[in-house]
């Protein structure tokens, strides 16, 4: 037996074997040549793992970095210098692009947190490395093992202002993968997504029209949620619909979410005045709540509570709306809960807002963790399928061509589509497929198909506008981009792009930076390009030098290539050219090749 405060023989040799597969994963990528790095980059990183190595990993401070990876004296300021953050920044990219293509199946990964210098290792389970993914439990995973849900970390911590509300949706813990809840009203197996209801609106005084008015605005609603996926709906009981105390309907029904209101006279005009909300049940928190004051006439009173019932349904079951929102927020708070198919789901959902890399991997290895687990759940085979189309149209599957990427991204959707043959995800998502294949008619009719099924959906709107935008007709796509965002209670940044293009290319310049401005709320390299063009045409030299350097730092690709980044996006020769033009006013230069 070992001696009091020593190892074991066994502990020793285990930490030896493991640092010696720690060793071989960084040679594994410092010689691969997918590894798109410096040889700066590449030092760093070989330092970073042998100070993890030596146990020193607390003391990596970004003066230490600097002055013995970098080569900066004792008077190194990482203020004025902010060499160290910057290369620790495009290290991280550089890893994640390597683990989405090379190191898939890599035995474990060596990732660099954001906000951290000090590397962290995660062993993946041998049916994570076989094609077949599955998520590994907590008890089953060796305590040097964490989640890769700590990419999401950055996105989780931003605050969404949602309905007067601002939710601070804070990074997960390190738990095994995304959390959420299982049980009675929770998603399972058998149903996904939060178990709801909707109440009959009670009448507050006024007529027979207003009774009549809320009898019908519950299944009006009901009827609209009904269009959006994992939403699981339930009609009270004629005993429950007398209660007065709407928490306890939803705690007798084992439900997530209640939504009631009620229907009042506008004393002042000929109008009704629909108030509602959306209760937590578990905490009688109450979500939502929405104000409705409008005008109507006997004859046109059926088509003003249809407006506001979808208007409600909108708000609280699109992609970006209310109660994924809170279902992203009680997620990020509750890291002791189990994983679920349905929690896969939603965090593909909150990559796509960013599309960006950090979200991405974590976001593929749940959903075909989630498809192998729940082979009959349609809107994660529609998930999977958007982001195997992504590594192809972003560049990130390094030895696979980007076409097929795509054939494979048409061959999960289709498998979503024989599970549920109007899936809208499993739609939009071959829309976007075919778009980046080419073929435009076969993109615009799967993506109005899926507009059809549910007009209500700001998203599916807004793809449809983005598409024709970015082919030159702004005309008709405009209208829609801006009727999304009118619906959408947070609008992701790329929904403003193709409009401050548009103000681009009409002259309009000071409306299009501050449309630009509003979509760096997705961080992308992309939005800022253009915030960069705005910046230049108005004769704002620090401003578009500032948006060129996000631009670059954001997203490499870019910063040397720009041309090539818009193309991919399948816009028109007469928008790419403009841009470029715009970029070279804002001072972008073509980078020298080396000789």
């Amino acid at each position: 037996m070992a001696s009091k405060g020593q190892p074991s023989k066994s502990c020793a040799s285990s930490h030896l074997a493991e640092e010696k597969e720690i060793r071989a994963e960084l040679q594994r990528i410092l010689v691969s040549t997918e590894f798109k790095s410096t040889p700066r980059r590449r030092r760093l990183l070989n330092y970073l793992v042998g100070e993890l190595l030596a146990g020193r990993e607390k003391s990596l401070k970004g003066y230490t970095i600097a002055t013995e990876v970098f080569g900066r004296d004792e008077r190194f300021d990482p203020q004025a210098d902010p060499v160290v953050r910057l290369e620790a920044r495009r290290l991280r990219h550089d890893l994640n692009s390597y683990y989405v293509a090379a190191g898939r199946n890599d035995p474990l990964r060596i990732n660099v947190p954001k906000g951290q210098y000090a590397p962290i290792i995660e062993w993946m389970d041998r049916d994570q490395i076989t094609g077949s993914r599955k998520p590994l439990s907590t008890n089953s995973l060796p305590k040097h093992a964490i989640s890769v849900a700590f990419f999401l970390r950055a996105l989780l911590r931003r605050r969404y202002l949602v309905g007067g509300v601002v939710l601070a949706l804070f990074g997960l813990a390190a738990t095994v993968t995304v959390a959420v809840w299982q049980g009675q009203g929770r998603g399972d197996a058998e149903g996904h997504g939060p178990a709801l209801a909707v109440l009959p609106f009670k009448a507050d005084g006024g007529g027979t029209e207003q009774k009549l008015f809320g009898g019908g605005m519950a299944d009006e609603i009901l009827t609209s949620l009904g269009r959006f996926p994992d939403i699981r709906l339930y009609l009270p009981s004629g005993n429950d619909k007398v209660l007065d105390d709407p928490v306890e309907v939803g705690r007798r029904l084992g439900l997530t979410y209640i939504v009631d209101g009620s229907v009042g006279p506008n004393t002042e005009r000929s109008g009704v005045v629909i108030s509602t909300r959306l209760i937590e049940v578990q905490t009688g928190r109450i979500v939502w709540t929405g104000k409705y004051d409008r005008s109507y006439s006997a004859e046109s009173l059926q088509v003003v509570r249809d407006d506001i019932a979808a208007s409600v349904a909108t708000s609280l079951g699109q992609t970006y709306g209310i109660v994924r929102t809170d279902e992203l927020h009680r997620m990020a708070e509750d890291s002791s809960a189990s994983v679920s198919s349905y929690g896969c789901v939603l965090q593909s959902y909150l990559y796509r807002r960013s599309l960006s890399l950090e979200a991405y991997m974590p976001a593929l290895t749940c959903l075909e963790a989630a498809v192998q687990r729940d082979p009959g759940y349609a809107e994660a085979w529609a998930m999977l399928g958007w982001l195997e189309m992504d590594a192809g149209r972003f560049g990130w599957a390094t030895g696979t061509r980007a076409d097929e990427a795509y054939f494979r991204g048409l061959e999960t959707t289709s498998k979503a589509l024989a599970l549920d043959a109007n899936n809208i995800s499993a739609l939009k998502a071959r829309s976007s497929i075919y778009h980046y294949l080419g073929n435009f008619a076969e993109s615009e009719r799967q993506q109005r198909r899926a507009l059809a099924l549910n007009p209500n959906d700001p998203d599916t709107m807004a793809q449809l506008g983005w598409r024709l935008a970015v082919r030159g007709r702004f005309d008709e796509g405009i209208p829609l981009l801006k009727q999304a965002i009118e619906r959408t209670v947070n609008p992701p940044g790329w929904y403003y792009h193709l409009i401050a293009i548009h103000e681009y290319l009409e002259g309009r310049y000071s409306e299009m930076l501050s449309t630009a401005q509003t979509a760096t709320v997705d961080g992308s390299g992309l939005s800022w390009s253009l915030v960069a063009i705005a910046e230049g045409e108005l004769g704002h030299k620090e401003g578009a030098k500032r948006a060129l350097a996000n631009m670059a730092d954001i997203s490499p690709r870019l910063g040397r290539n720009p041309s090539e980044v818009y193309r991919r996006a399948q816009a028109t020769d007469s928008i790419v050219q403009s841009l470029m033009s715009g970029l070279h006013k804002a001072g972008w230069q073509e980078p020298i090749k080396p000789q």
